[in-house]
């Protein structure tokens, strides 16, 4: 009789004994590598990868390729890596990220500029069906019209009490639905009726976290100030503190040129009223009050006859304005003269 053996169903197994850790070598290999790009790149990103498939990390590697690379690994690989490298580099600012490691996240490094990478990341996204019991990113609005379902489903709405009516043969949904808030859980209802109106309500990508760059850790929506935006909070900055200045009388460098211009205004002011003084920058404003005809050209451009054109153009205008007024006392909207009296 030959042995027998136990055969065991891969569903019994438990999910310890199925998993294959990784060789010694390949555990070298991986520390080798993460150590490297430490030393290597002085930026990257922290981002979550929940829902992200092979395929679609696949093309996001792709889309990175020559400005960017995508790490990923256990935490406690990371986080003993990381401890590894500050051991070996001390007072090196990567041990930041010890801390972060926490969740489904692995890490872009890059030298290059992080919003050009930014926007390769966030352009590589998917759109997904909502699973049942997954957490919905967003909020869910089913939008009005005709849902292509026949008359026979209509049950179905109703024991989500969603408002329908029958319109050419199909079910219509009458108004807008809010069917799932950001930070819930996708039931089974809620799940087969977007399947069944064929609506893929949530997107999945890699979602950045935080931002590394040379020691510095910070939020990834820092990224979102810019140059403009920057020189525009300077700009308003520079003018608050410019009326602050002026109004106390204390000069400072954003009010000075603000001074010097009123002081200009003054002095051509007086000037204007000297008739045996004057100064060059004055004259241009003594020749317009003495004589603006002068000067009447290099305002109207175009052409010469503009502003003849424009003096027939409202005589014209306040000749039809005449007929209208003359006309409207004629006759009322019932045909009969206006001027009083009871209906």
């Amino acid at each position: 009789v030959g042995e027998q053996k136990t055969l065991h169903r891969p569903e019994l197994v438990p999910k310890q004994s199925r998993s294959m850790p990784l060789s010694p070598e390949r555990k070298a290999e991986y520390f080798e590598r993460m150590k490297e790009l430490l030393g290597t790149y002085n930026k990257l990103f922290v981002v979550e990868v929940d829902n992200v498939g092979s395929k679609q990390l696949q093309l996001t590697r792709k889309g990175l390729r020559g400005k960017a690379e995508i790490l990923m690994g256990k935490n406690t690989m990371m986080r003993k890596c990381i401890k590894e490298y500050v051991d070996e580099n001390p007072g090196s600012p990567v041990e930041k990220l010890v801390e972060i490691c926490r969740g489904n996240v692995g890490f872009v490094f890059t030298n290059d500029d992080l919003g050009d990478v930014r926007d390769v990341l966030e352009s590589n996204t998917r759109p997904a069906p909502a699973r049942v019991g997954s957490i919905a990113p967003s909020s869910v609005v089913v939008p009005k019209g005709p849902t292509g379902c026949d008359p026979g489903q209509t049950a179905f709405f109703q024991t989500l009490q969603i408002a329908t009516k029958i319109t050419r043969g199909q079910i219509e949904i009458t108004n807008d639905v809010p069917l799932v808030q950001a930070g819930e859980k996708v039931t089974a209802s809620q799940a087969a009726l977007l399947q069944k109106l064929g609506i893929e309500p949530f997107t999945y990508g890699l979602n950045l976290l935080s931002v590394y760059d040379s020691g510095s850790l910070f939020d990834a929506k820092v990224l979102d100030i810019t140059d403009a935006v920057l020189a525009a909070k300077f700009a308003q900055a520079l003018s608050a503190l410019a009326s602050v200045s002026l109004g106390l009388g204390f000069p400072t460098q954003a009010s000075v040129p603000h001074s010097v211009a009123n002081a200009f205004k003054a002095m051509v002011s007086i000037t204007i009223g000297l008739e045996n003084y004057s100064f060059e920058k004055a004259d241009t404003f003594k020749e317009y009050l003495a004589d603006p005809s002068k000067f009447a050209s290099a305002g109207g451009g175009g052409g010469g006859g503009g502003g003849d054109a424009a003096e027939a153009q409202e005589e014209e205008k306040e000749e039809e304005e005449e007929e209208e007024m003359d006309l409207g006392g004629a006759v009322s909207m019932f045909g009969e003269e206006e001027g009083g009296g009871d209906y």
